[in-house]
């Protein structure tokens, strides 16, 4: 496929994603996230062999949210292996909303997987006890190549303001003896990762390095274990997307991680990865002009997982 006739499916993703757009609100339960404008919406392509296609907003900064648990899960997987972080956190989905305690108080001992704020905040209990949130920044600026991605102090203290939800799922987690860390500590940790400001190309980069085993394409380096790569894209692929997980992996056939600040994290093996930026969000919490848009990039690309033809550049 010529570069211009790629640069041709992006127009039109964006095109199909803003007919969209006004079907979506912007998150109100985080004060500050109120405040971004809905119809903007940026997508960044980013290929294996080095070719970037970029349009719409893809330079606006917004906070990453729950796209820092892929992060935190990979640098955790990583840190402690997998045997220690599943025997915490479990790695099938949940059906229930991302901030639900119903699930974890009547129908399990752990929560039900990474990506579900019971889990990411296991997780970050985890990392809390041997990182500082510097350590944590510094990895987020190496894995998506941008030495600039810092804490948006007013998101973080917005989110402090409103995130009684979270302290009761960490002192449940405490209590059911799922983290030892301090309740406290684990959930300023897990916000102030939330917080951390970030692009669409931010996150297109991030995903081209998952996209390629862990290795950085720009300098050779392996961030990232290919072990952890293949769990983390797993669930992904598997739960992602919240309580829509299901029917966006039928939809696309991409391991994908939603934001409530907009952001979507999309990557496609072996191929590229994807960065979006729309802040007008579906009832799941997922960005709706991104999740439409992509099944269209998925079947213009072939980038479906289990589609037997293959993507190939010209």
């Amino acid at each position: 496929m010529r570069l211009e006739e790629i640069m041709s499916i992006l127009e039109n993703a964006k095109r199909i994603g803003r007919g969209v757009i006004r079907y979506g609100n912007v998150a109100t339960y985080i004060p500050e996230l109120a405040k971004a404008d809905k119809n903007k919406l940026g997508i960044c392509l980013y290929t294996i062999d080095g070719s970037r296609f970029e349009t719409g907003n893809t330079d606006d900064r917004f906070t990453i949210q729950s796209i820092s648990k892929v992060m935190a899960l990979c640098l955790a997987l990583d840190t402690f292996g997998s045997e220690i972080v599943f025997e915490r956190v479990g790695v099938e989905p949940s059906g229930e909303a991302f901030n639900s305690l119903v699930e974890l108080d009547n129908r399990s001992n752990r929560p039900f997987n990474p990506m579900i704020n019971s889990g990411a905040i296991t997780i970050a209990s985890m990392l809390v006890s041997r990182y500082s949130i510097e350590d944590m920044q510094k990895y987020m600026q190496d894995v998506c190549e941008d030495p600039e991605i810092a804490m948006d102090e007013a998101v973080f203290q917005s989110e402090m303001e409103t995130c009684a939800r979270n302290k009761a799922i960490a002192y449940l987690l405490k209590s059911k003896n799922i983290i030892d860390s301090d309740v406290e500590d684990s959930v300023v940790f897990y916000t102030q990762m939330c917080a951390m400001s970030v692009t669409a190309k931010n996150l297109a980069t991030f995903g081209l390095l998952l996209a390629n085993d862990g290795i950085q394409i720009s300098t050779g380096k392996r961030l990232i274990t290919s072990q952890t790569v293949r769990l983390v894209l797993t669930i992904m692929l598997t739960c992602g997307m919240y309580d829509g997980s299901g029917e966006f992996a039928l939809k696309t056939g991409i391991p994908t991680k939603s934001g409530v600040g907009g952001g979507l994290l999309s990557v496609a093996q072996n191929k590229m990865g994807i960065g979006i930026y729309g802040p007008s969000l579906d009832e799941k919490g997922n960005c709706i002009a991104g999740c439409e848009l992509l099944g269209y990039i998925s079947e213009a690309l072939n980038l479906h997982i289990f589609n037997k033809a293959e993507w190939k550049e010209e």
